[in-house]
């Protein structure tokens, strides 16, 4: 039976997670997996590297060559004891997800996170949740706070359930799973994985220690029970969950469910600027601007040809918004007296030297322009700036 594992952490849930995002997709690949999904703690800094060991080396840019599908999504504990995973199902619902972290991370200490039941409603449009149990589910508190997420993500809410191996599993998978009809969600196997491999144990247990400010002797309870906390095939998983069948089916539905990808972010810059500018119509007028005030006796004719070979190329890849915003942020930093200074390859660039980014004057050095730019490159240029 197919099975995508869905509560994944990665060292990137800091002293949590005892294996690195790739090493944790390549063992899901060796496994045969179909899909893995990252979940750590408050964030989706764990998603990029992950999605680089996801794709083919040599069709990087085709989602038909993924070596394993990515599903980004994550673990949010909340101040009043929510704790859930979620999924963006598309690229708004991703937008919510970013902005809810980065108002929960905003709020709090280095490290911490701070948001609430009534901020997970303000953003939960689109996100898909998977309510995590605690050890004792049916406790009264847990109930109340299913039936309340289930009414949040109505149509979108599951149960998550995992073996403890404390003895209990069998009566505990029952109840969870009337729990979840009674709610009217679904119930879903997952595995709660926080290392790749079970000799990772040991190294989970460092970083539990360290997190808790003790030795990994006086942890006592307040390590896993065993080491299954790693990733499992799916065959594993389906005998595990052979009592219900259709825990493992639904990690499939979730799979399906989620469209968003990493591939869908792209840089979005204006299209107009004020008066109907173009990018590349402002870039102009700000760089021949900026050659009269670098050049106030006249601007070489040189120095002009450079900066029209620049044009044709920037115009010609783009990106005129990208050099916009960098140089609204070099104007920004020193209309508020912060030294800054733009370095490296753009160094080579008449049109940075123009707009104040960079001071290196081109016609005082033979600048190679190809070494900052070329339509060898896919990307935008890289513009450093030490501040």
């Amino acid at each position: 039976m197919d099975y995508a594992e869905l509560q994944v952490t990665t060292n990137y849930s800091f002293l949590r997670g005892g294996s690195h995002p790739q090493e944790l997709v390549e063992r899901a690949i060796e496994l045969g997996h179909g899909a893995i999904g990252i979940t750590d703690r408050n964030t989706l800094a764990g998603v990029v590297r992950a999605f680089a060991a996801s794709r083919h080396e040599e069709n990087p840019k085709d989602p038909e060559h993924d070596r394993i599908r990515l599903l980004v999504g994550s673990r949010l504990e909340t101040r009043d004891g929510y704790s859930l995973l979620v999924y963006p199902t598309d690229l708004e619902a991703y937008k919510r997800l970013s902005r809810l972290l980065t108002l929960g991370n905003r709020r709090a200490e280095k490290g911490q996170c701070d948001i609430g039941f009534g901020d997970l409603a303000e953003y939960a449009e689109g996100l898909l949740a998977i309510v995590l149990p605690p050890r004792k589910p049916e406790e009264p508190v847990f109930r109340e706070r299913l039936k309340r997420l289930a009414a949040l993500f109505a149509g979108r809410c599951y149960l998550a359930a995992s073996m403890l191996y404390r003895g209990d599993d069998a009566r505990r998978l029952a109840l969870l799973d009337d729990l979840a009809e009674w709610h009217g969600v679904k119930l879903v196997a997952t595995n709660d994985v926080h290392y790749h491999v079970p000799e990772r144990r040991a190294l989970q247990d460092v970083v539990t220690a360290i997190r808790l400010g003790c030795t990994v002797e006086a942890l006592g309870l307040r390590r896993f029970a065993s080491a299954e906390r790693h990733l499992k095939s799916p065959a594993e998983m389906a005998r595990l969950f052979h009592r219900h069948p259709h825990a493992i089916a639904a990690t499939q539905e979730i799979v399906k469910r989620c469209s968003f990808s990493l591939r869908q972010l792209t840089y979005q810059y204006p299209i107009l600027y004020e008066g109907g500018e173009t990018p590349m119509d402002k870039l102009m007028r700000l760089t021949w601007a900026g050659a009269e005030w670098r050049y106030p006796q006249a601007v070489p004719e040189d120095v002009k040809d450079t900066i029209r070979k620049e044009f044709a190329l920037i115009d010609h890849k783009g990106i005129a918004p990208y050099f916009l915003t960098v140089h609204e942020i070099v104007e920004e930093a020193r209309r508020r007296g912060i030294l800054c200074q733009g370095r490296g390859s753009a160094a080579n660039s008449a049109v940075c030297y123009c707009l104040g980014i960079t001071s290196v004057n081109p016609k005082e050095t033979k600048v190679l322009f190809e070494r900052f730019l070329s339509n060898a490159r896919d990307e935008p240029p890289d513009i450093d700036v030490d501040f």
